[in-house]
């Protein structure tokens, strides 16, 4: 079976039949016209991913880890639930990419070392300065020269990336788009407890980027939001492609340090309150 690039065309009420016959009757029929339909979200979800991969992971394979992510949003969708499939799916399409790549244990020993080494200096020096510190200043006390801390950040752009896809964050139904706080899945045992944890994790993160220097923030909201590639962004801010590459997995990677503070301070505040 062939990879459209674009969604076939079938109305909404089309698709419903489809989900019926499917449910209902275990229709193959059925079942292989939407995996023809929401096929391009593989394509989508990989071409995500692929950014900042190493050469040695080919894309076809994320695409093929996904398939198998779309066959299990397929077969779980429940029709009962209030939830978007394409939400719903592009979740199990990440999962299903996310858990291959994990099996296979890609990301060198050697810079998941690194990264927790810049993540022990940022904290330090925030701490310190009572900000958050500069490239020159992080450079400085890693003892490296500040193009290579722009190649560490592109090396640990993937594993900053993964952190998105994990925590428990709400999904808004007006926006399907991959936002970077929509890819969570809507759980089938959400308890009030876990609904509001999700609340308080979307309000943290968009706190996180409305404080983001402008042209950080506009990365973001172009790629994850508006859904332009790389090369449409450098083109909308006037700079070399590269240059949004190293903006973009630098500015994930500083969204991740405050994700971690902000959660140590309140498993902290929680234990302070249970002692």
């Amino acid at each position: 079976m062939e990879f459209n690039n674009e969604f076939i065309n079938i109305s909404e009420e089309e698709e419903l039949e489809l989900w019926k016959r499917y449910k209902k009757n275990g229709d193959p029929k059925a079942r292989e016209t939407l995996i023809i339909k929401y096929a391009p979200l593989v394509k989508y979800a990989a071409g995500k991913i692929a950014i900042g991969m190493p050469k040695s992971i080919e894309f076809d394979d994320l695409v093929g880890y996904g398939f198998l992510g779309l066959l299990d949003a397929i077969d779980k969708f429940d029709l009962s639930k209030n939830t978007k499939f394409k939400t719903y799916a592009l979740t199990r399409i990440n999962g299903s990419i996310f858990d291959e790549l994990r099996a296979k244990d890609w990301v060198p020993r050697t810079i998941r070392q690194k990264g927790k080494e810049l993540e022990r200096v940022i904290i330090e020096l925030e701490e310190k300065l009572n900000r958050y510190p500069t490239d020159e200043e992080i450079s400085e006390a890693l003892g490296i020269a500040p193009k290579d801390l722009q190649k560490l950040y592109m090396n640990l752009s993937m594993t900053t990336i993964k952190s998105f896809y994990e925590p428990p964050v709400s999904v808004s139904p007006e926006n399907e788009k991959m936002a970077l706080i929509n890819t969570i899945e809507a759980g089938d045992n959400l308890t009030p407890d876990k609904l509001t944890e999700r609340k308080e994790l979307e309000e943290i993160i968009s706190k996180i980027i409305e404080e983001l220097p402008e042209k950080e923030k506009q990365v973001l909201i172009l790629y994850y939001y508006e859904d332009l590639t790389l090369k449409e962004i450098a083109e909308a801010l006037d700079v070399t492609e590269s240059r949004v590459s190293q903006i973009h997995s630098k500015t994930l990677f500083k969204i991740k340090i405050k994700m971690k503070k902000i959660k140590n301070q309140m498993k902290d505040s929680q234990n302070k309150i249970y002692k």
